[in-house]
Parts: structure tokens; sequence; C-alpha cells
């Protein structure tokens, strides 16, 4: 589960608390709602452009509608479409945006190791094992990774 290491208290939006606490809450949100497969070539956002998006369009509206609810399960989410009539245009608007961009990186992160696998062979091949030491290797290889991997590297966020 992602939320294991989180306490009960992180778990739970309360936003009276000040900005940083609502970016980490919005960020643990953002990757309970998040779910995504397939290779997929777009523009994605960060994270914390994520956060910082939607904290300032949905903020009011979660505050509202959504306060106390659990982060798993895509509790927000479904919290700001239970209230979808309530909830401001430009929230809605935004939630969809920015969930799918989180989608699309996820879903590049997800594909990186299989769309640079020959490069990952050819140049990274003395490197210790393990995905984030293979990512790692291939996002510092610029200049000789082909342009797919290097698309992919840049998709996930890597670079």
């Amino acid at each position: 589960m992602l939320f294991r290491h989180l306490s009960k208290s992180q778990k739970t939006i309360n936003l009276g608390d000040d900005m940083e606490k609502r970016s980490r809450i919005f960020s643990c949100a953002l990757l309970a709602m998040s779910l995504a497969a397939g290779v997929v070539r777009a523009e994605t956002i960060s994270f914390a452009d994520a956060v910082s998006t939607l904290v300032q369009a949905c903020g009011t509206d979660i505050k509202k509608h959504c306060r106390g609810v659990n982060l798993a399960d895509h509790g927000v989410q479904q919290c700001l479409q239970q209230h979808q009539a309530e909830v401001s245009p430009s929230c809605t608007t935004t939630l969809s945006e920015v969930t799918n961009s989180i989608q699309l990186r996820l879903a590049a992160q997800a594909s990186v190791t299989k769309i640079c696998s020959e490069d990952a062979a050819r140049v990274c091949h003395d490197v210790a094992p393990g995905e984030a030491n293979l990512v790692n290797c291939l996002a510092r290889a610029t200049e000789v990774v082909g342009k797919k991997c290097s698309q992919a590297i840049t998709d996930a966020g890597w670079r």
C-alpha cells in the first residue's frame, strides 16, 4: 500500500494547517488517485507542480466539502466527484488535468526499463543491480542513449 509509512494523522486532510502540510497531503492524494499502465508519450507534470496547482484551484473546495477525508483509496478524488455540483468548475477541470498528467508520468516511469532495455544493456552493463541504479545510469548517459529512451526518461520526470 502506498501509505503504509504514513501515520494515521498524516492520512487525514485538515486544511486548517499551514500550506506546507497541505502540499504534503495533496502529494499523497495524487499518489493515491493515480494508477496507470502502458507506454505513453505526453507532457507530464511534476508532483510538486501538481500539488501547487491543486492547492490553488481546489483548496477552498476541499476545505469545504472534504475536510477529514482519508487519503487512501482515492478519498479526495471521490469526495470531490461526489460534490461535483458544488465544487468550483476550475477545481473540477484542474483535478482532471492534474490527475491525467500524473497518470501519464507514472505510466512513463513504469515503461522506462522496457523502452530502455537495449540502451541499458549497452551502456549500463556494469551498474549494480536495481532499477534505481539502472535509471540513474540511463539518465546520466544523455549522449549515448536512443531518442525513445531519452524521451521516456524525460516523460518520467527523471531528467
